[in-house]
């Protein structure tokens, strides 16, 4: 039997608020000591009095407005209740009734094609502490508890089930991520857990509505993780449907070194949260004016951003696409068009998306770091002299390697190196000369009509001007003097 998947993610997002969500401790609590960051609110004592964090709320609107949703009037926080050592309280302040934004929507492209897929809804609630497991020196384990994480501002997004593959899941999570940077609103870095994702997961038979068992997948802190654990779980359902066996509705983690999912716990029956309207907060009325004042302030989202490159700058979609996938990288293109009219669009956007690429992928880095050891203007300026010939293409990436390592522009290092290109005829009539002399085989085989001895002939006298030499002037003079015999 042929049976189609059916996906939908539960995306967590932390605000990048100074302060957290109900009490007024710092929300930068990535490097600080365990437990520096907490007072009576966020530790869960007795009699205390949380408070919204408005610049959360205003986040959490923009968020929705920019997934296309519709903003309650009427919001209001709720108490959800479960017993569990990262939670002091007994319970975490979310919404369940009534979020902020529901009933929205975003548009991915997978396998060439447009899809539509729908958001539930985007509500806000606090992060828990952080449980850190040990094992001590005698073999016992043990769990420490760090607080500085609870109460941070965290922004659930949740997607209908409107994914079929893994691939629709790792394109939605990528559109996603790129949106709230856009926003400004969250790092939505996976690696950090600042962005993570809860997949539910599903196989029913084709042309049919009745799905099997829903395994919620748990532990997955990177995209290549979430199309993994999608794909392997994707086959486990099938083939264990296809043995006759009953699937279960439960909780699996992902173990990425062994690249399967593991059974956590059954979820054959609802957790009962006992849900109920949080007492110490008063419930929120949204003001249409308010909110048509987050609206105006919506930046330019990587869609439109896209189809505005493709439009102006004549690129093609697939390089729009990735200069737009993040904002530093498209401001980045659009500042080194700023800089300079003598260097086309397409080819910063080859050099951003090749050479600069490679390097901020060899040395871990993105571009907001590259940006800070090459400025726009230092960019062009070595685009510049590329155009002009004053460089080949090989000795350009190597000066821009050594741009980024030193942080010296273009024009210093070519000229401390003496890398400039000679395009000079005469010298180059020199070397080829001398090319020719030493390779004669080479010489007679071109003439026996193998053309590809010319490429040879030619990285000769590029080796012998240290790559210097301007490659075509090299190709015409060396054939016209290979042809004149």
């Amino acid at each position: 039997m042929d049976y189609e998947t059916i996906i939908g993610l539960e995306v967590h997002a932390q605000l990048l608020t100074k302060s957290k969500m109900f009490c007024r401790c710092s929300a930068d609590y990535a490097s600080a000591p365990p437990n520096t960051h907490v007072c009576p609110v966020c530790l869960g004592m007795p009699g205390v009095l949380p408070t919204i964090n408005q610049q959360a709320v205003e986040f959490t609107v923009m968020t929705a407005l920019a997934l296309n949703c519709t903003i309650s009037d009427y919001t209001r926080f709720d108490r959800k209740n479960y017993p569990y050592p990262d939670l002091m309280k007994g319970y975490q302040i979310s919404q369940s009734y009534a979020p902020f934004g529901h009933h929205g929507w975003l548009t991915i492209e997978a396998n060439g094609e447009k899809k539509r897929v729908g958001i539930d809804n985007v509500h806000l609630e606090e992060d828990v502490a952080k449980l850190i497991h040990r094992t001590s020196p005698g073999g016992e384990s043990y769990s420490l508890v760090d607080v500085n994480r609870a109460g941070v501002p965290l922004m659930e997004i949740v997607g209908e089930p409107d994914l079929r593959s893994p691939e629709e899941a790792r394109q939605y999570l990528m559109k996603l991520r790129s949106i709230l940077q856009y926003l400004g609103v969250s790092t939505a870095n996976m690696e950090e857990g600042s962005f993570r994702c809860d997949a539910n997961i599903s196989i029913r038979p084709q042309d049919s509505t009745d799905l099997l068992a829903k395994v919620e997948v748990k532990n997955m802190n990177s995209f290549k993780a979430v199309y993994r654990a999608l794909e392997y779980e994707a086959e486990r359902q099938r083939k264990k449907a296809a043995e006759g066996r009953k699937l279960v509705q439960e909780t699996r983690g992902w173990v990425e070194e062994r690249g399967i999912t593991v059974a956590q716990r059954s979820k054959e029956y609802a957790h009962d949260y006992r849900y109920f309207p949080e007492p110490d907060l008063a419930p929120l009325v949204l003001d249409r004016e308010w909110v048509e004042a987050i609206r105006s302030k919506l930046p330019e989202l990587p869609e439109a951003r896209r189809d505005r490159f493709v439009a102006e700058y004549n690129l093609p979609p697939y390089d729009a696409g990735l200069l737009t996938a993040s904002r530093e990288m498209a401001d980045y293109f659009e500042d080194c068009l700023k800089t300079s009219q003598d260097v086309m669009p397409k080819e910063i956007s080859n050099w951003l998306l090749g050479e600069v690429s490679r390097i901020m992928n060899a040395k871990n880095i993105d571009i907001i770091d590259f940006r800070e050891k090459v400025a726009p203007e230092q960019f062009d300026g070595l685009l510049v002299l590329h155009s002009q010939a004053a460089v080949n293409a090989a000795t350009a990436k190597s000066v821009l390697e050594e741009m980024f390592n030193t942080g010296k522009s273009a024009d210093s290092i070519i000229a401390q190196r003496g890398l400039s290109q000679i395009s000079d005829a005469k010298a180059i009539k020199v070397e080829i000369a001398t090319a020719i002399k030493l390779n004669a085989q080479a010489v007679a085989d071109y003439k026996a009509g193998k053309k590809q001895s010319l490429k040879f002939l030619v990285g000769q006298v590029m080796r012998a001007t240290k790559g210097r030499a301007n490659p075509t002037v090299v190709n015409e003079l060396l054939e016209k003097k290979l042809e004149e015999g």
